[in-house]
């Protein structure tokens, strides 16, 4: 039977959620989809309640020091507390520009801080010498990196995984889609490529790029999109999962038209078909199809993503883990988005932003079908102990404490300061 039978079939007696230990986002008409009715006071009581859970660490953990350190094209955040503890993160490439942020903005606010209280800290530093002003990807960028490396030395202190901090790890393996990033191919290069992926990952699903990013309804070749859909779905057959990414390519006439297309072929969700900032373009579109429509990959707004909720502008929300300002944050947006009865897909962003992808997803309830991965990432497997593997389509949550790096001091060796 076809995808789209399968998920009306799967919501209806439970399949998906024993297969995702959640509930996943059924491919059927919004107006007859089981969306829960919630109040504006119940979702902001939704992100009140504390998120770590910190049993164990009874005694203060003071910031002694942070600094940013980078070896080869890796970039590193290393915190340490005056008791000799430390943790470490590792960003995405937006470092490479973002230092001086980080460095006279962010680092300076935690230093001498408990980190017992980093879910205090992070509006404390949204304040702080008027932060808030640089609301977007230059500030919560930077804070992630603080907040992946604060949860990693507690959770090296407390012997717990960043999953046990974030509220109890639920499941073992997360069940992935391999993404290609390409728009300068030809549909026939991107099908072969596809294929390619799958060969090489094991995925069980892909996703691939439509129309020219940000582009006012520009194909990034012509004839490009209207011919990849079917294509895909010819080259990959009907077991393989597919999403799809926009990119803020269209306006809703022309979003609405390719999403026929992509409900032509039982695609699992459309992903950020507007402008991204136009809340209510997007809803629009997602009204009008029955394939889900994901958005927030952009978004740093705690109260733009309530609004998407609430006003059910989006089927699918997808904070980024980098973007958004880290776990903590984007766990509140999970939880306001489970009132709704809508799974939260985190955004990845930067070379190791799977394995955090990994950690929330192994807390979080509902997280839909699919996380995303991307080809080149494998070199990160034996960081772990044990190292991550990949298998029937799902790669292992790490173990360790904290995100579960085995050997900090090893991995820096030859690391230098960004100042």
């Amino acid at each position: 039977m076809n995808r789209r039978h399968f998920f009306e079939l799967t919501a209806g007696t439970g399949v998906l959620s024993i297969l995702q230990g959640c509930q996943s986002t059924p491919n059927k008409p919004r107006a007859a989809s089981n969306r829960s009715q919630v109040t504006l006071e119940e979702l902001e009581k939704a992100v009140s309640a504390p998120v770590l859970q910190l049993d164990g660490l009874s005694s203060p953990l003071v910031v002694q020091s942070i600094e940013l350190l980078r070896k080869g094209r890796e970039y590193f955040v290393r915190v340490r507390s005056e008791d000799g503890a430390e943790g470490i993160a590792v960003t995405n490439s937006r470092a490479e520009y973002l230092y001086p942020i980080l460095n006279k903005l962010v680092i300076p606010y935690f230093i001498g801080k408990d980190a017992r209280d980093l879910e205090s800290h992070l509006f404390g530093l949204y304040r702080y010498r008027s932060n808030y002003k640089l609301q977007g990807l230059a500030l919560w960028c930077p804070l992630a990196w603080v907040e992946f490396a604060i949860l990693d030395m507690i959770g090296r202190v407390t012997g717990k995984s960043i999953g046990q901090l974030l509220g109890g790890v639920i499941r073992q393996e997360v069940a992935f889609y391999i993404a290609s990033g390409n728009r300068d191919t030809t549909p026939e290069e991107e099908a072969d490529y596809l294929v390619k992926l799958i060969e090489e990952t094991g995925a069980k699903a892909v996703k691939f790029r439509l129309g020219g990013r940000m582009s006012r309804n520009a194909d990034a070749m012509p004839g490009r999109t209207k011919k990849l859909i079917p294509l895909a779905r010819k080259t990959l057959g009907d077991d393989i999962a597919i999403h799809a990414d926009a990119n803020s390519s269209y306006d809703p006439p022309k979003a609405i038209e390719v999403g026929r297309m992509l409900e032509d072929i039982d695609a699992v969700y459309f992903e950020e078909p507007c402008p991204f900032d136009h809340l209510e373009d997007t809803k629009r579109v997602a009204d009008a199809l029955t394939i889900p429509v994901a958005g927030g990959e952009q978004e740093y707004s705690q109260r733009r993503f309530r609004w998407m909720i609430y006003n059910h502008g989006v089927d699918i929300v997808q904070p980024d883990l980098h973007y958004y300002g880290g776990l903590i944050r984007s766990t509140y947006v999970a939880r306001m988005a489970a009132l709704k009865g809508m799974p939260t897909t985190v955004h990845i962003s930067g070379g190791l932003g799977f394995v955090y992808m990994l950690h929330f997803a192994s807390c979080t309830p509902d997280i839909g079908l699919y996380q995303e991965y991307k080809k080149g990432t494998e070199k990160y497997s034996n960081w772990f102990d044990p190292p991550l593997e990949i298998r029937n389509g799902a790669i292992t949550v790490p173990k360790g404490p904290g995100v579960g790096i085995k050997d900090i001091r090893d991995l820096l060796k030859g690391a230098k300061p960004v100042v």
